[in-house]
């Protein structure tokens, strides 16, 4: 399984960006899929999830409104667009998968079962 995640960068607070994780190796439309980060100093926190189908989501309490996560199974690629980004998200984003295929969204950094390799998201000032 492989999970390259892409479109990190460096944007003003109050900016936009859009993530990618391209998954292979695996039937991504039986995965549940999420987005991790781990912010310089700090532990990795859940920041959002999504059942495989693509009809539920759940969103961590700090970036609720702001991002929104998706997934296109036809391309086998995960999304997360962040707005009205702030210094505090500054963080290494990573996507996951987890094998569990029920309607439940999957929060639990354990619940997943393979990682990527993380995209750097700098926001400033």
């Amino acid at each position: 399984v492989q999970l390259q995640a892409s479109g990190g960068g460096l944007v003003q607070a109050g900016g936009s960006l859009r993530l990618s994780c391209a998954a292979s190796g695996l039937t991504f439309s039986r995965n549940g899929m999420g987005w991790f980060r781990q912010g310089p100093g700090k532990d990795r926190e859940f920041v959002a999830g999504i059942n495989p189908g693509g009809t539920s989501t759940y969103y961590g309490h700090s970036v609720q409104g702001r991002f929104t996560i998706s997934r296109d199974n036809a391309k086998n690629t995960l999304y997360l667009q962040m707005n009205s980004l702030k210094p505090e998200d500054t963080a290494v984003y990573y996507c996951a998968a987890t094998n569990y295929r029920g309607r439940h969204v999957s929060t639990a950094q354990s619940q997943y079962d393979h990682w990527g390799q993380g995209t750097l998201v700098t926001v400033s000032s």
